[in-house]
C-alpha cells in the first residue's frame, strides 16, 4: 500500500479538532513534501521524522516521492505533535506496519532524533475532545496514544482510553503485521489517572493579623463570587490577603478541575501537583493586553484564562497599562474571552475572581495614621484616574486596608483560620445554588429582581445612597448582589436593611485630598 491515513488532533483555542494525516509514496525524484497549512515547527518534522525512523533501525523510503497532507487544509497546525502520526503514516505506507490496525487510534507526540517521544502541549484538551464526541454520535471513542508525560495528564479525563509510549519502536511493535507483542514486554502501556488524592493546601488566613474589614470583604467575595479592590498604604497586608483568598473558595468539582487543567495544559503550565488546586495568577504590572487576554498565532490563553475558576491578582493596579486593564471589562461580565484574528477565531473560558490592590496615592500614605502624605491633590487625582470609571464600576467590593501599628502587628492574636471561614462560605454558596442554581455574582436581568427583593426601608435606603453617590444601573445591581450574599452568610431568607447598609459601604469611591 502506498497510501495511509493516521488520525491526530490540532488545537484551536480550547478545541482539539480532528486532523487526518495522509501519507502517499510515489515513484519519481526523491522528495519529502508536507502540505496542509503547517507552521514552521510542523514543517521541521521532516528532518525529525527521517532521523527518528533511521535511528530506530527502521527503513526510511528515501528513494520515494513522499507527500504528507494534514487535512483539513484550512485548519492551522502548530508544534511538534504531528511527528509521531507522520512517522507512523510513512511506515504504514511503506508496508512496515499494518495500516488497518491504526484504525480506532489517534496519535500525538514529538520525536527526538533518536526516536524518543517527548510530551506535547494540550494533551488534556485532546483527551476531553475524544471522550466527549459530537452530539448524536454513538460509536466508541478512539484510543489516544501519547508520550509518557502527556499520557498521565490526559488520563485524568474519566472514561478516556489513553496509552503511553516512550519510544517510536514501542508504538511500531503494536502495529506490526500479525500478532502484536503483549503490553508488558514493551514500553507501551495503558495510562492510569495518578492525580494527588490529598486535599489542596493553601496559605492560611490566620497568618494575617488584624484587618477585620478586609477579611470580611474577602469572605463576602468568596461566598458570592464577587471581585474586590483593596486600597491601602505599602506593607499593610494587601498582597498577603490576596494570596490566601483561593483557600476560601469551595473545593473544585471534577468538571471545574478538568476545565482549569485543560486551559493550563494549553499554556504549558499544568502539572499533576496542580490538579484540583484553584489557580492564583499574579501577572507583573508590565504585562501587556495580549498577555492578559491571550493571543498569538495560533491563539493561546492569557492570564485571565489561566486564572479560570480561580483568582486573578493584580497588584499595583494603576501601574498596569491602560489597554491591559480595559481588556478586563468584558470578561468580568461574560466569563469568556473571544480572540478574533483575520484567519481564525478562538474562545477561552475566563470565569475568574478579580482581586486588585493599589496604593491610595503615588507615595502610598494618603490617609495613613503612621506617615504623612506628600502628594498634591492634582497628583492624587491623576494617579487614581489611571483606573477608568467603567472598570471601577465592575468591581463589586472596595475596601480600605489600614496599616497596623508595631504593637498591633506583634501582639495581635491570630484571626480566624481559612478552614473556619471556608465553612461559612460553602454554606452560603449552597444556599445560593439551591435557590437560583448559580452564584449571586452571576445573577442577570429578572433574576436579580426575583432573588434580591427589598423591603420598604431597605429600598428607600438604597435609593438615597445611589442618588447621593451617583451610581450607575450596573453599580446598583452589583450592590444588590453583594447584599444578597451578605444575607446568605447571615442565613437570612430575605435581603434586609442591615445587609444593604453593609453592601453600600463596599462601593465607596476612592478618597482624595
Amino acid at each position: 500500500m502506498s497510501l495511509s491515513l493516521v488520525h491526530s488532533r490540532a488545537l484551536l483555542g480550547l478545541e482539539a479538532r480532528p486532523v487526518c494525516v495522509e501519507v502517499h509514496l510515489a515513484n519519481g525524484l526523491p522528495s519529502f513534501t508536507l502540505v496542509g497549512l503547517a507552521d514552521t515547527e510542523v514543517k521541521e518534522a521532516r528532518e525529525r521524522v527521517r532521523s527518528a525512523i533511521q535511528n530506530a533501525g527502521l527503513e526510511f523510503p528515501g528513494n520515494k516521492r513522499i507527500t504528507v497532507n494534514l487535512a483539513p487544509a484550512d485548519l492551522p497546525k502548530d508544534s511538534g505533535r504531528f511527528d509521531l502520526p507522520i512517522a507512523l503514516g510513512i511506515l504504514a505506507a511503506s508496508g512496515q506496519i499494518d495500516a488497518r490496525k491504526l484504525g480506532g487510534y489517534e496519535f500525538a507526540g514529538e520525536l527526538s532524533l533518536g526516536g524518543d517521544l517527548r510530551p506535547v502541549r494540550g494533551a488534556l484538551a485532546m483527551s476531553l475532545a475524544i471522550a466527549r464526541p459530537a452530539h448524536g454520535m454513538q460509536h466508541k471513542p478512539p484510543r489516544l496514544v501519547l508520550p509518557e508525560g502527556s499520557a498521565q495528564e490526559a488520563a485524568l479525563v474519566p472514561d478516556a482510553e489513553i496509552y503511553c509510549a516512550h519510544h517510536l519502536l514501542d508504538v511500531v511493535r503494536q502495529f506490526l503485521p500479525g500478532q502484536a507483542l503483549p503490553e508488558a514486554t514493551t514500553g507501551w502501556s495503558r495510562a492510569a489517572c495518578s492525580a494527588p488524592s490529598d486535599a489542596p493546601a493553601y496559605p492560611d488566613l490566620a497568618d494575617v493579623k488584624g484587618q477585620a474589614a478586609a477579611r470580611r470583604a474577602l469572605e463576602i467575595a468568596a461566598a458570592g463570587g464577587h471581585s474586590v479592590l483593596m486600597v491601602g498604604s505599602p506593607g499593610s497586608g494587601k498582597s498577603m490577603l490576596a494570596q490566601r483568598f483561593a483557600g476560601l473558595l469551595p473545593a473544585m468539582t471534577t468538571e471545574e478541575a478538568l476545565e482549569t487543567a485543560a486551559v493550563a495544559s494549553l499554556g504549558g503550565r499544568f502539572t499533576l501537583n496542580n490538579w484540583a488546586v484553584r489557580p492564583t495568577c499574579a501577572p507583573h504590572h508590565t504585562a501587556s493586553a495580549v498577555a492578559m487576554v491571550g493571543g498569538g498565532s495560533p491563539p493561546r490563553p492569557g492570564e485571565i484564562s489561566l486564572a479560570h475558576r480561580g483568582v486573578l491578582f493584580l497588584d499595583e493596579l494603576p501601574e498596569f497599562p491602560r489597554a491591559a486593564l480595559e481588556a478586563l471589562r468584558e470578561p468580568l461580565e461574560s466569563g469568556t474571552i473571544t480572540i478574533s484574528r483575520a484567519a481564525q477565531r478562538a474562545e477561552f473560558p475566563a470565569r475568574f475572581q478579580l482581586i486588585a490592590a493599589m496604593n491610595p496615592c503615588p507615595c502610598g500614605y494618603l490617609g495613613s495614621s503612621l506617615r504623612s502624605c506628600r502628594c498634591s491633590p492634582e497628583l492624587v487625582a491623576r494617579y487614581q484616574g489611571k483606573i477608568s470609571g467603567p472598570l471601577l464600576d465592575r468591581i463589586d467590593l472596595h475596601v480600605e486596608v489600614g496599616a497596623l501599628t508595631a504593637d498591633e502587628l506583634v501582639n495581635a492574636p491570630p484571626g480566624e483560620s481559612t478552614q473556619e471561614i471556608r465553612h461559612r462560605v460553602v454554606r452560603a454558596r449552597e444556599h445560593a445554588m439551591t435557590r437560583q442554581g448559580s452564584s449571586n455574582q452571576a445573577l442577570q436581568g429578572q433574576a436579580i429582581d426575583a432573588q434580591c427583593q427589598l423591603d420598604t426601608a431597605a429600598a428607600q435606603f438604597l435609593n438615597t445612597a445611589a442618588t447621593r453617590l451617583g451610581w450607575s444601573g450596573r453599580g446598583i445591581h452589583r450592590c444588590l448582589k453583594v447584599a444578597r450574599t451578605i444575607a446568605d452568610l447571615a442565613g437570612a431568607q430575605t435581603v434586609q436593611l442591615t445587609h444593604v447598609a453593609e453592601a453600600v459601604q463596599y462601593r465607596r469611591a476612592l478618597k482624595s485630598q
